[in-house]
């Protein structure tokens, strides 16, 4: 201990220097068992390190969001088709509720947990966040161990997003935040029906979208992928009876937005409710201005938690002598009169798989265009 001047440091000091510095010769099990305690610990980075070491670095890194919630079949099923590949190594990071209708919202001045989620063959976790917020994070390197995935894909979405309702979409601004980032990325959903869709459509939907996966996959890395574009792939309503791909454009096309007024006392689809019922919707209201931490904490017996920080929101205003109205907003589908048959919802609606590329400057689009039908012809050509 020569180095060490005890006229700088307290000679107590000196000694626990000494005492830590000789327990660390040998010693194994101790080591052992202190690395076992404190992987235990909520820390970032020796978590990822424990759940990637087995993986491949030699497979490319895909990364898999979505809208819909880390729950919904969509994801579960697309991740399911590209594991089963055992090509590439697959990181999920997904919103654990429906974010379907979020648009490119990011959470600020609050804190989300990340919880690990378990899906066979892939590391995954869950986000009390938004879709832009799992993507964000996941290519800030804060959480995983690699720099940055070789694509991001967010899917598949449980209904449309065609149209107008790509700038509502959570699934849409998933891939978009990767856009923005420098990563190549696709956004996949089904025209989900009701009473006519089921479950096992996101399976096929899967099938169906996984050879254009793969070509952007080894185009990505040949550098031949359209650059400046992320592309949105819309699946039919039956998916194995699809006509094939087609290059569309963004429409118009829109639901019809209606508000509907809603009284405290009265639901318009249920008719009166019961004071309960009231008093649940005034506590929802309270809830919503009150601490996130309720919400973004979760247990830890059950599962391992990565990153998990109590956030304490604004306080609640008083409601008294205030005029507290209710409103609920629903979408109306509503008939289109363009018959373009290079838009998104015809093309849709006549049976293809709609592919559209989309770009961050619209200056440059007619070119990202014509570089992403290039693409596709001959991806789709190389496939079969």
């Amino acid at each position: 201990m020569t180095s060490v001047r005890p006229n700088f440091l307290p000679p107590g000091l000196v000694s626990n220097l000494q005492e830590v510095l000789s327990s660390r010769k040998g010693d194994e099990g101790d080591q052992s068992n202190d690395n076992n305690d404190k992987s235990t610990e909520p820390s970032t980075s020796t978590s990822v390190e424990s759940t990637t070491e087995t993986e491949d670095n030699s497979k490319p890194v895909v990364l898999v969001t979505n809208g819909d919630g880390i729950d919904s079949p969509g994801l579960v099923f697309l991740v399911e088709a590209l594991v089963r590949q055992g090509l590439y190594n697959v990181n999920v990071l997904a919103p654990q509720s429906d974010k379907s209708v979020s648009g490119h919202s990011v959470t600020l001045r609050e804190t989300i947990a990340v919880t690990s989620a378990e899906i066979n063959g892939a590391t995954a976790y869950e986000v009390s966040g938004t879709p832009v917020d799992c993507v964000s994070l996941a290519l800030s390197g804060a959480l995983f161990s690699w720099s940055k995935p070789l694509l991001v894909i967010s899917g598949i979405n449980r209904g449309s997003s065609c149209g107008h309702h790509m700038f509502y979409s959570g699934v849409v601004a998933g891939a978009r935040e990767a856009l923005i980032c420098g990563v190549p990325s696709l956004s996949i959903s089904l025209n989900w029906k009701k009473d006519e869709s089921q479950e096992s459509d996101f399976k096929d939907a899967a099938a169906v979208c996984l050879p254009l996966i793969n070509a952007a996959i080894r185009d990505i890395e040949k550098g031949s992928f359209p650059k400046s574009c992320s592309l949105h792939i819309e699946i039919p309503t039956s998916p194995t009876k699809n006509k094939g791909f087609k290059l569309t454009k963004q429409s118009m096309w829109r639901s019809s937005p209606s508000w509907l007024a809603v009284s405290a006392n009265r639901h318009p689809n249920a008719g009166f409710m019961s004071n309960q019922q009231s008093l649940g919707i005034q506590l929802a209201q309270l809830g919503r201005d009150a601490s996130a931490a309720g919400a973004a904490r979760r247990l830890t017996t059950q599962k391992k938690s990565v990153v998990e920080i109590e956030s304490v929101g604004a306080a609640g205003k008083s409601d008294a002598g205030r005029v507290k109205k209710y409103f609920r907003l629903e979408f109306q589908d509503k008939e289109q009169a363009d018959t373009n048959e290079d838009l998104d919802f015809r093309a849709l609606e006549n049976g293809f798989v709609s592919v559209t590329p989309l770009s961050l400057l619209p200056h440059i689009e007619p070119e990202t265009h014509v570089a992403a039908a290039d693409w596709i012809s001959s991806a789709l050509k190389e496939d079969q």
